[in-house]
């Protein structure tokens, strides 16, 4: 693993930072579990400027990127990200290949590069629909940092098998696992599919960010924000084993489930609010 020591201005740009290392955590368990497979994926994180200058030459960018869309709402603001093209098992290896830091131009037009996408190497292609999504939930928590994407296995399949509209998936996910209602009472939002790596799909799924932290890619994965990224994985992963619990059912009778009662008088008990329109009582 490359570790970067202290540099003639005083600054340690490597592993040391602990965003690089949750960064490199998270993309290594996320590859080890089998969601991100060759260079799929791709996890945006919002930072302080105070806890980037500690590490950080903020005064000497790399070198600047121009953007396809404009960004004004985050001029300004600091991100790491991952690579486009980058393989998530290479990150805890070299992730000053494999990650990037960058600073939103004062224009929104552009990011500086101020550490790492070593050998002239971008952003994720997913950047369009990450800013849109960071954009928007900030807009309805201002302790929103996280955007991450994730080729979940389950959740791809179950987008084959069940019918697309949010409610239902949300409802049946619910009934999956006991804590799924506690976890994400706001539901799981779902967008048509749409070519990745498009604006067309990073707006569609900023637009569903407005209601919800998780949007469904039918046949592709999953976009899940937070404000931390245990918490962020963690929604993942609650998500992922609902999935693997409907999909081990499959065809099978159900002869009980959680019911709608039951699932209400599990909010009341955590204190939590259902999405409206979902349980019927």
């Amino acid at each position: 693993m490359s570790t970067s020591v202290m540099n003639s201005k005083g600054y340690i740009a490597g592993i040391e930072a602990p965003f690089i290392q949750q960064m490199s955590e998270i993309t290594h368990h996320m590859w080890s579990l089998g969601w991100d497979e060759l260079n799929g994926g791709n996890v945006s994180y919002l930072l302080e400027e105070e806890e980037v200058a500690k590490y950080i030459n903020l005064r000497e960018p790399l070198r600047t990127i121009n953007l396809t869309f404009p960004v004004t709402e985050l001029a300004g603001k600091y991100f790491i990200v991952t690579g486009s093209g980058k393989y998530f098992r290479n990150v805890i290896k070299d992730p000053e290949a494999n990650l990037g830091v960058l600073r939103v131009t004062d224009s929104g037009e552009s990011v500086e590069v101020l550490w790492g996408l070593r050998n002239d190497a971008v952003p994720t292609s997913e950047l369009a629909s990450h800013f849109m999504s960071h954009i928007e939930r900030l807009k309805v928590d201002p302790n929103h940092r996280i955007v991450l994407h994730t080729h979940a296995t389950n959740i791809i399949a179950m987008t084959f098998t069940h019918d697309l509209d949010e409610l239902k998936f949300t409802k049946a996910l619910w009934e999956m696992c006991t804590e799924c209602l506690v976890v994400f009472p706001d539901g799981v939002g779902v967008i048509p599919w749409i070519v990745p790596g498009s604006s067309e799909i990073g707006r569609a799924t900023a637009d569903k960010m407005k209601e919800y932290r998780v949007v469904i890619w039918p046949q592709h994965g999953i976009f899940v924000t937070g404000g931390t990224m245990d918490a962020t994985f963690g929604l993942v992963e609650t998500i992922e084993k609902a999935a693997i619990v409907y999909n081990l059912i499959g065809s099978r009778e159900i002869k009980q489930k959680i019911t709608d009662r039951q699932l209400a008088d599990l909010a009341a008990a955590f204190h939590v609010t259902p999405k409206a329109g979902i349980l019927e009582l």
